[in-house]
């Protein structure tokens, strides 16, 4: 079979195996991801053999240590793959929830009830521990999930796979609702890309370049964000002190992830009491600031900032920095400039708040809180797929409930309609 033809295969057999995946219970899907955790830790040795070839390739290829140690399996990474999917296991399951229901004047009940999404593919860089996570989301959400990993964790993936895949069969769950497409060539995944019959959704995890490729060559829905250009406005009413430890957090604990702090806009009113301590605490700190020139003016140590840091995803200690002449002008900076992705407004002023979180137009809007808190666990979801910057049909981090659907149901007692 040409790599075309067993694409093809994997997507229709997904799409069976949907179907099964959908009428399994609550306590079937719970038991069998706690018997993949099991079997993934029994499996400790030889996933750690398999995925020290992955770093070897790495390796060879001069992969970046950053990128190694993503890449790499020890047993304490091992164990917390497995924790993950007991903590999965022990999330409300969404299926079958009715969300609401009404009574129509002929007595009909009207309601909606969630349902999963169908079949969904990953489509993901460098970390093996994915293949587990998504798998395990996706398949306690109801659905069947194709997962295509990066080349450099191709042996990881496959073993990971493999394992969880031992589980289903020894359920009597279809082996084709957990797939992996086992060859590493773009073609594999342009294919894939284009079975909008068999496939409902798609979710890209990755770098910018990665999730703009399958953007471009999808025929179907995907679920996406290109980059974090998160947004701190420091209104005249703020506390300097809560201020200060909210944008430090915001922009030093992991600067390299996509809820990083990458600009930094303060309220003229404050300009020059506030800049003067912000600028030297996270010049402290090792942070470079861009500047515009009311910024400068009482940063000595900034330089100027050009149109393109406005639109900067740096993922490193850089900070793009702005004096604006109010509210107004902070939420219009925002909603140009911005990803879509996390703002966040430190003010006393509850007017100014709410204005904050009506009128900005991103995915997840804070008031005197860390950029940092944009993710899954965090907001209580309990675990994430990922974060979509897009509104359908989902919007900001993405747990169990956004890998599900809602459909209408109608109870009734004989009406006809006239």
């Amino acid at each position: 079979m040409t790599i075309a033809e067993k694409v093809v295969t994997i997507a229709q057999e997904a799409r069976q195996a949907s179907f099964e995946m959908a009428r399994l219970s609550t306590t079937t899907k719970n038991t069998m991801l706690l018997k993949m955790a099991d079997a993934l830790e029994h499996a400790t040795a030889p996933l750690i053999e398999e995925n020290r070839k992955d770093l070897d390739g790495g390796r060879q290829k001069g992969l970046s240590l950053a990128m190694l140690d993503r890449l790499m399996l020890d047993e304490k990474r091992v164990r917390a793959v497995a924790d993950a999917l007991r903590e999965i296991a022990a999330l409300p399951d969404p299926v079958g929830e009715v969300t609401k229901m009404w009574k129509r004047p002929n007595d009909l009940m009207v309601g909606k009830m969630r349902i999963p999404l169908g079949t969904i593919g990953i489509i993901y860089e460098s970390r093996p521990n994915v293949t587990a996570d998504a798998a395990a989301l996706c398949l306690k959400a109801g659905n069947a999930v194709i997962l295509r990993g990066g080349s450099e964790a191709i042996h990881s993936n496959v073993a990971i796979a493999g394992i969880l895949q031992t589980v289903l069969k020894e359920m009597g769950i279809p082996r084709a609702a957990l797939s992996l497409i086992p060859f590493t060539e773009r073609e594999g995944v342009l294919e894939m890309l284009k079975q909008e019959e068999f496939i409902d959704l798609i979710i890209p995890r990755g770098g910018e370049s990665l999730i703009r490729f399958v953007v471009e060559n999808s025929r179907i829905p995907v679920i996406k964000h290109y980059k974090g250009v998160c947004h701190i406005f420091v209104d005249q009413s703020a506390d300097f002190d809560k201020a200060e430890q909210i944008i430090i957090n915001s922009k030093t604990q992991r600067p390299g992830v996509c809820n990083a702090l990458e600009t930094l806009l303060i309220h003229k009113d404050v300009a020059a009491e506030f800049i003067p301590r912000i600028a030297a605490t996270l010049s402290e700190l090792g942070v470079e600031l861009r500047g515009d020139d009311r910024f400068c003016s009482y940063a000595p140590t900034a330089v100027p900032a050009t149109e393109e840091d406005w639109y900067a995803e740096y993922l490193e200690l850089i900070l793009a920095c702005r004096v604006v002449d109010d509210i107004d002008a902070a939420i219009d900076h925002i909603n140009r400039y911005c990803s879509l992705h996390t703002e966040s407004i430190i003010t006393s002023d509850y007017g100014r708040a709410q204005r904050f979180i009506r009128e900005v137009n991103s995915s997840c809007v804070m008031v005197n809180a860390s950029t940092r808190f944009s993710d899954g666990g965090q907001l209580g979801l309990g675990a994430e797929i990922g974060i979509s910057t897009t509104k359908l049909h989902s919007f900001g981090p993405m747990g169990l409930e956004d890998l599900t659907t809602t459909k209408f149901i109608v109870y009734g007692d004989g009406q006809v309609r006239e």
